[in-house]
């Protein structure tokens, strides 16, 4: 860990700007083991302009000192002994604040938020909190995983707050999986976007079609992908947050729709079909992120297939390309697909591009470890019909969300140059 007084970058966090001037952040600090990380959160926060107040659960004090926080922010710590000693802090510092951020966030503690617990100076301030709110979670990849977190997590996004990481690593328990507190800079990046939002996409209505499809073989089993719809709803949530009216098509997924979409959950890749055909005339942005099945069953068997010791022969049929389908009839649209490869990266992805008259692919190698289905990250190649390949490093699925955005405004702007 760096020096507390070291000037050396923390990572992720371009210390020279100060996006932050003048905007007022309360930061909660909860009892987790990634409290500590706190401290340069603190800092990059401060550093990017920010007037920083913490405050802190009587757990978090047990991982790092009230002292070291107030020395960094210039101002004293927020804890539950000061409430007594104030007068409402919990309301005083809601309606002084133009976001409350929480990192880290415990289970328990996203457990409180969502059922509105009320027992501490942190969670009455949630609740009289009517500015943005962004939680980071940190736990163990179990409890990460558990189905009630994964609610109370939904919930919350329903409300409007925002969920920054977990990151995928080792974690303090000495397992690998989600957990790990998101990135400082990755934080610092989403306070930013909320307090100070780009709005370059103001006039785009973006179409994302996300996850996978499932082609029922009976009414037990089906063909399908491996995909989870993570990245789909990373360039949504992006697409949302820079201004975007923003229309999700998703086959099956665990995940919660962001906050913001307009969302439409399909099954088959003919549904897919006929629902992204259906808004595309709405569309001006079309990103086909959904890893759709090629095949499905010729014929769906009406009743559960018996199993037997003899090879089971299916006949599959092709399903439409949606994407070949949509760049036939781009017209003025900016069209991006996706291809998921095991090997020759850029010259498949190149070749698909031309084929389907795309503005742009986004290819990955799923082989790759961090970069396959599932993953939190994303590693990523965008190819331009030029021969242009801008190779990104492994990244977030958001960052990488942002860096594909970031080239359909370029990719808008030059059109409209034209």
């Amino acid at each position: 860990m760096q020096g507390i007084g070291s000037d050396d970058h923390v990572k992720g966090v371009d210390n020279g700007q100060m996006a932050l001037q003048g905007k007022k952040i309360v930061l909660g600090i909860t009892g987790s083991i990634a409290a500590y990380k706190a401290v340069e959160l603190v800092r990059a926060l401060t550093k990017a302009g920010a007037n920083v107040r913490v405050v802190m659960t009587a757990s978090a004090q047990r991982f790092v000192t009230p002292l070291t926080l107030a020395t960094l922010s210039r101002q004293a710590v927020l804890t539950d002994q000061s409430a007594w000693e104030a007068q409402m802090p919990h309301l005083t510092a809601a309606r002084k604040t133009n976001l409350l951020l929480v990192a880290p966030a415990t289970a328990g503690r996203i457990a409180k938020f969502a059922h509105g617990l009320a027992d501490d100076l942190l969670s009455t301030l949630f609740l009289a909190c009517t500015r943005p709110v962004v939680l980071a979670p940190a736990m163990d990849a179990e409890m990460y995983r558990h189905p009630v977190v994964q609610d109370n997590l939904a919930r919350l996004r329903s409300w409007g707050v925002r969920i920054v990481g977990p990151a995928t690593g080792e974690l303090a328990s000495g397992v690998w999986g989600p957990g790990r507190l998101a990135e400082i800079g990755e934080i610092v990046q989403t306070v930013t976007e909320i307090l100070c939002p780009q709005r370059d996409l103001s006039r785009e209505v973006v179409l994302v079609t996300a996850g996978p499809t499932r082609e029922p073989l009976d009414p037990v089993r089906y063909l399908s992908t491996r995909a989870s719809g993570k990245m789909g709803y990373a360039l949504a949530e992006e697409a949302v947050a820079r201004g975007a009216r923003t229309i999700l098509i998703s086959g099956p997924s665990a995940l919660a729709p962001p906050y913001g979409v307009e969302f439409m959950e399909v099954e088959t890749a003919l549904q897919m079909r006929a629902v992204v055909l259906d808004r595309l005339t709405e569309a001006t942005v079309i990103i086909k992120a959904a890893a759709v099945s090629d095949y499905r069953p010729a014929h769906q068997a009406e009743s559960k297939l018996a199993k037997c010791d003899a090879p089971l022969m299916l006949e599959l049929a092709p399903n439409p390309d949606i994407l070949r389908e949509i760049g036939a009839q781009k017209g003025a649209r900016i069209v991006v697909g996706f291809a998921a490869e095991t090997g020759d990266l850029v010259l498949r992805a190149h070749h698909k591009l031309m084929a389907k008259h795309l503005d742009l692919i986004v290819a990955n190698d799923v082989t790759q470890e961090g970069a396959g289905f599932a993953c939190e990250t994303n590693q990523v190649v965008i190819i331009d019909p030029h021969g242009g390949a801008e190779e990104l490093p492994l990244l977030p699925k958001r960052q990488v969300a942002r860096r594909i955005l970031d080239r359909v405004v370029s990719l808008r702007q030059q059109k409209n140059r034209v």
